[in-house]
């Protein structure tokens, strides 16, 4: 089996609508696909509609959340979506992309970067707004090569001259609210220092202590090393151990299935799951 349990389509930052993310997901030889769109579930039913006879869906979210000041990001699988206070949760962080987008194209327009926040939110059409939209403009105008050379302390990065923060949920109550619903929570890309400022690798730790499931190790962010530690992390707090593409479409270089997770892994994660099953294609 092929697994790939982190991406995103254009519910929030991908390029690639949901339908076409899980064709795409069946075209790329993948068994399992997780459909783990930022702070939104808005692309399950679209997706699940459009499921390929042999491919299954694991529907996802991927939570946006800060520690001591620092973000992190938090997978959360097969949970309830209609659970109340997590929904209310999930809400809060959407409502506030807009705001915080706009402050960014802001500040841009104030280092003389000619951006607009019509162009940013037609880049972003329809999807949960984010910095990679901000990124693309920035592209469009030249003033970056890629969207990855965006997220640097020149623009949008952490900390960068053109961030904004965000209303982010703290990662001991995403959990909490991720297992009331019935989910799984793996910690994403952990030791991706290229994306910015980490939590410190005690963090896991003390989040394994409150009920982590997992951490994801093989990423495209992590090189050798990275992961022979988190591996290492891993073992040390008794976590499983992950690994996904976390594609984005054309709008990173990352493929589907680029990185995947063992079946034994993905078999634990469905039995911890109480609020979601996995969805088998019916050919749609």
């Amino acid at each position: 089996m092929r697994i790939d349990l982190h991406t995103h389509s254009t519910a929030s930052d991908g390029t690639d609508t949901p339908a076409e993310l899980v064709h795409h997901a069946a075209a790329a030889g993948l068994d399992v696909v997780a459909l783990t769109d930022h702070d939104t579930v808005g692309g399950h039913q679209e997706a699940i509609r459009a499921l390929p006879r042999g491919l299954t869906l694991v529907t996802g979210a991927e939570l946006s959340c800060r520690l001591n000041g620092v973000s992190l990001h938090m997978l959360a699988y097969l949970f309830d979506p209609a659970e109340p206070e997590f929904a209310r949760e999930r809400e809060l962080v959407r409502d506030d992309r807009v705001p915080r987008a706009q402050g960014m194209v802001a500040r841009l327009r104030e280092l003389g970067v000619p951006v607009t926040w019509e162009r940013v939110a037609e880049i972003a059409g329809d999807g949960a707004v984010g910095r990679p939209h901000v990124a693309t403009a920035l592209v469009e105008l030249g003033v970056v090569d890629s969207v990855s050379d965006a997220f640097t302390p020149e623009w949008l990065a952490n900390g960068g001259r053109a961030y904004v923060e965000k209303h982010e949920l703290d990662p001991f109550e995403a959990i909490r609210l991720v297992k009331a619903a019935g989910g799984v929570t793996v910690f994403a890309h952990p030791l991706a220092l290229k994306r910015g400022q980490c939590v410190p690798e005690s963090a896991i730790g003390e989040l394994a202590a409150a009920g982590l499931d997992g951490i994801e190790v093989d990423h495209m962010d992590h090189d050798g090393p990275t992961r022979a530690r988190l591996r290492g992390l891993a073992a040390e707090h008794g976590l499983l151990t992950t690994g996904s593409s976390d594609y984005h479409g054309s709008r990173k270089s990352c493929s589907l299935g680029e990185y995947t997770t063992d079946p034994e892994i993905y078999g634990e994660i469905v039995r911890r799951a109480a609020g979601a099953f996995p969805v088998p294609g019916a050919g749609g």
